[in-house]
């Protein structure tokens, strides 16, 4: 028996109102609640409901959470039961049931003459009976069946309130009286009775679901399950200088996975063991495959260290190599980029959809290049299957023709009273692969407890075999779990499937097979309106700035790799880095996936600048014209080419650069860590600053860097000092030509003179002028001048062997 209080319906008196106002004033003040004493014969104060973590469509009670202090549970609230174990999940005719778990008083009074019963209900008719079921609270005569008794039972003495007590009861299915192939409720009870309620009733109720099939199925359902390989983004764009370009990685938390005992090891692990489609994201391939080489990892300064689980990645890629082999592999574009973030953000900025395209590409050759198999990329994969036209239309852009949606996203609008089959044509040649949504998220939520795994493996096998019992005719079901599925989750799903074998109502069908299957003539085709995409998706979706940051990041490599000689070196690096800011895995993460565009472009930014003009100081230009040098310098491991430097006047009327404004010249530095020095002509036409940039361009006139600006001082030449110069030049020539002239007389005068001596005939050369040899040259000689010491210089030619003072 229940007390009123537990019963819908039922009116409280007013003595009850009362102590539930007062009790719910005691609980604010712990200390003074711990005084007071509930009269034994009053009624007990309502229980503060357990705060539920459960995924939808999984029973509710699964993930019950206890937290600070709360009112005394009562009722057949009072003892919280959890079933932890339940085998075989699907019994067979001989088998025996073993039910185990743990019995805790919730109450404030120890409950004596307590034991734990099995209840077995009647076979519920119907996938909502099944949800109905998993949702109900407290014990309800009838709904939950009669307890099956006798030796089938737990005793305890007494549970003192807050103190765990295990419990373990085997018992025959012939016991059960199970009739009839279908889904029964099992509800696991603990019946007992309290000081204050001296007769026996049921205190708590754990229920879940009994899947019983006498012999096999004549009609199977066909089931695909989806075996999802995805991580989240862990390579960087950086790479080492070397040759090999040694990858960087952010941290190590890849290899947390991949080691034994980690998440993606135990899907490796038991998905070799399932009949599963493995739906691979490429971008983990190829991270595991460049860790299982010489690899770094970023440390808290910015500095790199050397990766250490080289040998753990080789080992999983061989495991994962061999478990796949001859399996259905669907391989995801490249990131598994988010495409209804693409559709609703992305879209309208240019060239978005192109990278989903090159994704696509690039991800089909990862999979044939690392994992020696040919995959499908004709299936497309929207976050949590839901899609509107938007979706659809992005989704397909890239040559898929198939698209995995889920049964809460295209719902069935024509009243069928049974599960349709997955695969239906929606227009365009495309076909939406419709997955079960009870059944793709039975395992959300936390798994790491037994009792939730447990619930969750019994409720996904009963509403399994519900379909199968809902109508005659085969059908091909498709289950698509979440992206990411944890350790506890896999290990979850793993042993529902290993449940499911091909003896008993389902067998297993890869995802190509029943996206063929011929669709069924009365499920809903028409996909959802762009108003019926869940807002709580919406919100987690990359906004259209993401995408603007990574059309920003294109535009810089697609100038960045014109310049280079190997613009591979950067191309591969980065175009993956943008493939991985627009992935799925950013959703609810929006902080990181900013932080990761941001590395990425400033990254690119910093490599594009190792390639830049030297600073220049201000140069003086002392005449007319002349030559100015502006260094360029390349710090990157290759050469660089395609590039022009133009240096450019502000004032060409004062100071030409060429023959004009401005002067282009090639640039070509043909290895790393080099410079080149490229000179300009320039020609004043007037005195004062005037200020010259140098800018590096692309051979399609499109800046490189930054522009360098420097000031060129023009000193022109004033008229005074051409005067001067000119008057100077002028002596000379003048000065020349009267050494010139007097020695022509001389020369004259010595012709004239005869071999015999001086003009007067005797020999004697006092007649002749002495030649000029000083500053008073061309006077007449004064009788007071001192004689020379030389003779006068002759112009004859020397003989041999004379001496010439010069």
């Amino acid at each position: 028996m229940a007390e009123a209080a537990d019963f819908p319906g039922t009116t409280p008196s007013p003595a009850r109102r009362w102590l539930r106002r007062t009790a719910a004033l005691l609980a604010g003040a712990p200390l003074l609640a711990g005084l007071l004493q509930v009269p034994a014969g009053s009624a007990a104060i309502a229980a503060t409901p357990d705060v539920k973590t459960a995924p939808t469509g999984a029973k509710s009670t699964a993930n019950s959470v206890r937290t600070g202090l709360k009112a005394a549970a009562t009722g057949s609230r009072t003892v919280d039961v959890s079933l932890d174990a339940l085998t075989p999940s699907a019994p067979r005719k001989g088998d025996t049931v073993t039910v185990s778990g743990t019995v805790t008083n919730d109450g404030r009074q120890a409950v004596t003459a307590a034991q734990v019963g099995l209840r077995i209900a009647p076979p519920l008719g119907s996938r909502t009976a099944i949800d109905t079921a998993a949702e109900r609270k407290g014990f309800q005569p009838g709904a939950d069946g009669t307890e099956v008794g006798g030796k089938y039972v737990k005793k305890f003495a007494a549970l003192a309130p807050g103190v765990p007590q295990r419990f373990s009861i085997s018992v025959p299915v012939s016991a059960l009286d199970l009739g009839m192939d279908g889904v029964y409720q099992l509800g696991v009870t603990l019946t007992g009775q309290t000081a204050a309620q001296p007769y026996p009733q049921v205190l708590g109720i754990e229920r879940t679901f009994l899947p019983w099939q006498d012999g096999s199925a004549d009609t199977k359902t066909k089931t695909t399950y989806l075996w999802p390989l995805i991580s989240t983004t862990h390579l960087t764009a950086r790479t080492r200088s070397d040759e090999q370009q040694t990858p960087v990685f952010k941290n190590e938390d890849l290899a947390k996975e991949i080691q034994p005992g980690g998440r993606l090891e135990q899907l490796v692990t038991l998905g070799e063991q399932l009949d599963v489609t493995w739906v691979i994201d490429p971008d983990l391939l190829v991270s595991v495959e460049a860790m299982a080489d010489k690899y770094e990892v970023e440390g808290p300064d910015g500095t790199t260290v050397p990766g250490r689980y080289d040998t753990v990645a080789q080992q999983w890629l061989t495991e994962l190599q061999q478990t796949v082999k001859g399996k259905k592999v669907v391989a995801l574009p490249f990131a598994d980029p988010d495409l209804a973030s693409l559709a609703h953000n992305g879209k309208a900025v240019s060239g978005s959809l192109g990278h989903l395209k090159e994704a696509t590409e690039v991800g089909a050759k990862a999979v044939r290049d690392i994992l020696f198999v040919k995959p499908t990329t004709d299936f497309a994969w929207p976050a949590d299957g839901a899609i509107d036209p938007s979706v659809v239309d992005v989704a397909t852009s890239a040559g898929a023709h198939r698209v995995i949606t889920r049964s809460d996203s295209l719902r069935e609008t024509h009243g069928l009273l049974y599960t349709p089959s997955a695969a239906r044509p929606i227009g365009g040649g495309t076909t939406a692969v419709v997955a079960d949504a009870r059944l793709s998220t039975a395992f959300q939520g936390d798994m790491t407890r037994s009792e939730n795994s447990t619930l969750a493996v019994q409720e996904f096998l009963a509403q399994s075999f519900m379909i199968t019992l809902q109508d005659t005719k085969q059908r091909n079901i498709v289950v698509a779990p979440q992206r990411t599925p944890t350790t506890s989750q896999a290990q979850a799903m793993a042993k529902a499937l290993t449940a499911l074998d091909d003896e008993r109502w389902s067998q297993p069908q890869d995802l190509t097979t029943a996206a063929k299957a011929k669709p069924d003539p009365g499920a809903t085709t028409q996909v959802p309106s762009a108003a019926s995409y869940p807002a709580s998706l919406r919100r987690q979706e990359l906004p259209r700035s993401a995408f603007e940051e990574i059309r920003g990041t294109q535009d810089k490599l697609d100038v960045f790799k014109m310049v280079l000689s190997e613009p591979d070196r950067v191309i591969t690096p980065f175009g993956r880095a943008m493939d991985r800011e627009m992935s799925t895995s950013w959703r609810g993460r929006a902080e990181a996936a900013q932080g990761y565009r941001k590395s990425v472009q400033g990254y690119l930014t910093s490599l594009m600048r190792q390639v830049s003009l030297i600073k220049k100081s201000d140069a003086k230009l002392s005449g007319r014209s002349a030559t100015i040098p502006v260094t360029v310098q390349n710090n990157l491991v290759q050469g660089v080419d395609h590039l022009r430097l133009r240096l450019t006047s502000t004032n060409p009327t004062r100071l030409k650069i060429g023959d004009g404004l401005y002067e282009e010249q090639p640039v070509k530095i043909t290895g790393g860590g080099h410079t080149q020095s490229v000179k300009f002509t320039t020609t004043a036409n007037a005195n004062g600053p005037v200020q010259v940039y140098a800018q590096l361009y692309t051979e399609d006139n499109q800046p490189y860097g930054e522009a360098v600006y420097f000031d060129v001082n023009v000193t022109e030449v004033t008229p005074t000092v051409m005067l001067v110069i000119a008057g100077g030049v002028l002596l000379l020539v003048l000065a020349g030509f009267r050494m010139y002239t007097q020695r022509k007389r001389a020369a004259r005068q010595r012709a004239e003179a005869g071999p015999d001596g001086g003009p007067d005939g005797d020999g004697d050369a006092t007649d002749e002028p002495t030649p000029d040899t000083g500053p008073d040259a061309g006077e007449p000689e004064q009788p007071s001048d001192p004689t020379p010491d030389t003779a006068p210089e002759s112009t004859e030619p020397s003989h041999t062997g004379e001496r010439v003072d010069r």
